[in-house]
């Protein structure tokens, strides 16, 4: 599933438990609870200056949907109520991270697919094992259509167009290396050891910024406009900028 640990300023989520790290509705729900916590803890002790980074044990940052316990419905259309149910629950904590009042950074430490893809890129940063491991979306592979969303995301997160049709046009495995310099991901590094401090050095650096997490999650999903209306967002009101405003400097 995964654990929680908070340094200072800084939460650390580590995705634990099956070597692949799929998401399934219990590893979702896991998930979901620790950046719930993150967001509690942080809004207890000020609601600014903080940080989260996202990483996992092993080989694997998430290969995605645990599909093997969809399939273990018995009919096919069991598997695909089971499936929808995974998307549905995975949009939720999309919206989770697009909303957390904080900056957030992934260190993907090994491969990346499909919804594990979609995980990573839902943070602000990410940083990257360089020595093994891709991204991958392995819909088209699969022969599954993409959730709207996640095409939103990947709109909102990935400029160029024929990168993009790379990713989901031609199901690419992209390495570190190659992620970086098409600015799909900020940095590779060497190892996982190196990516994690990496990671964790950037988020002590924004977290120490001392910004006010309300503000900065507001500029975050204002943005990110496209992913934000996908995940039902309703748009920023003036009475909304007027509670943050009550909380500045001014």
């Amino acid at each position: 599933m995964c654990s929680l640990e908070k340094r200072d300023h800084v939460f650390i989520l580590t995705l634990t438990g099956d070597g692949e790290h799929r998401l399934s509705p219990d590893a979702i729900s896991s998930i979901r609870s620790a950046l719930s916590r993150v967001k509690s803890e942080s809004i207890a002790a000020g609601g600014r200056g903080f940080a989260l980074v996202t990483t996992g044990e092993g080989r694997f940052f998430s290969n995605g949907f645990d599909l093997s316990w969809a399939r273990s419905g018995g009919s096919a259309s069991a598997a695909r109520s089971r499936l929808h149910s995974m998307v549905s629950d995975f949009s939720a904590l999309v919206a989770d991270l697009i909303s957390l009042p904080m900056p957030t950074i992934a260190a993907v430490n090994g491969h990346a697919a499909a919804a594990g893809f979609t995980l990573a890129i839902s943070h602000d940063y990410v940083e990257m094992r360089g020595d093994r491991g891709v991204l991958y979306m392995s819909e088209l592979d699969n022969a599954m259509p993409f959730p709207p969303y996640f095409l939103a995301l990947m709109r909102s997160k990935i400029a160029d167009p024929k990168v993009l049709r790379e990713i989901v046009l031609e199901g690419k495995k992209i390495g570190a290396a190659e992620a970086a310099a098409k600015g799909i991901i900020d940095r590779a590094h060497g190892g996982t050891k190196e990516t994690v401090e990496a990671a964790v050095r950037r988020a002590e650096e924004l977290a120490a910024r001392n910004w006010i997490g309300g503000v900065y999650g507001s500029i975050r999903m204002g943005s990110l406009p496209e992913i934000s209306s996908s995940l039902g967002f309703p748009p920023e009101t003036e009475e909304d900028r007027e509670k943050l405003l009550s909380a500045s400097k001014l």
